[in-house]
């Protein structure tokens, strides 16, 4: 049965889309069977592995969840790089908000469609939106456990803590089963004392695992999504290549410790 991990932060620009479609990559690299689906409007993590977000006709996160769709499968793009399927997203996913007020358990209708087709996939991926909405209670319904991208800032605790009260809010109301997979920081600047502080800091604060892997700042990383490019197929010897490789290589070796 595979495991399904929203990767979520309530604060925007931490690394959350580039961890996701990175992430993803990596695994499917060491021979996973990996499912990407994004659940932004933005469409990021779309575009980052080189689909077209806007092509006539595409089946997206938003015609699955509004019932245009009679099988998820018309929604996933099979293999889009080896072992990496994605289910897209684009600017139609804003109006699901509305388009659901009103429908019954609104909450579950991602989790109904994925339990159809998590089995056929070691692990799914959802990169969710930097807000509490509709389409972000539904990926933590659907998850198993949530990963925290948490970039090395000053305020990188004040995001952790309202991300933690949505979670125990999902977890007490719907997904009970909902636990936190783990933190992993992001855009760590190595010539600065602030990055290493707050690494220390946050370890300090909670009692979640940390991930030993720490993603660094990179320009290769940064320009990858534009070239619609997991950073492992665009620069694959770039030091944010081989950094996700390790998170990818922790991720699993976490996930068999239970994590």
């Amino acid at each position: 049965m595979g495991k399904i991990i929203a990767i979520a932060n309530q604060k925007g620009g931490v690394g959350k889309t580039t961890t996701s479609i990175n992430l993803a990559s990596a695994l499917a690299k060491k021979g996973r069977k990996v499912l990407l689906i994004d659940c932004d409007p933005q469409g990021n993590a779309t575009s980052g592995v080189g689909i077209n977000k806007d092509e006539p006709g595409l089946n997206t996160v938003y015609q699955l969840m509004i019932g245009e769709v009679d099988d998820i499968n018309d929604c996933i793009i099979k293999e889009v790089f080896k072992n990496l399927s994605v289910i897209p997203a684009n600017a139609e996913l804003a109006g699901a908000e509305i388009e659901l007020i009103g429908i019954e358990k609104n909450w579950s209708i991602l989790k109904k469609e994925v339990d159809w087709i998590k089995d056929k996939y070691d692990y799914i991926l959802i990169d969710c939106l930097p807000s509490l909405n509709i389409l972000t209670v539904n990926s933590m319904t659907t998850a198993d456990s949530i990963l925290v991208p948490i970039q090395c800032e000053y305020y990188a605790l004040e995001g952790l803590t309202q991300l933690v009260k949505t979670i125990n809010m999902v977890k007490s109301r719907i997904n009970a089963e909902l636990e936190i997979n783990g933190i992993v920081f992001t855009m760590y600047d190595s010539r600065t004392n602030l990055s290493q502080q707050v690494v220390d800091n946050v370890k300090e604060n909670v009692s979640y695992y940390v991930y030993d892997t720490v993603i660094p700042r990179n320009i290769r990383l940064a320009e990858a999504p534009s070239h619609g490019m997991p950073i492992d197929e665009y620069d694959p010897k770039s030091i944010g290549s081989v950094k996700y490789s390790e998170l990818a290589a922790e991720f699993i070796a976490h996930d068999k410790l239970g994590g």
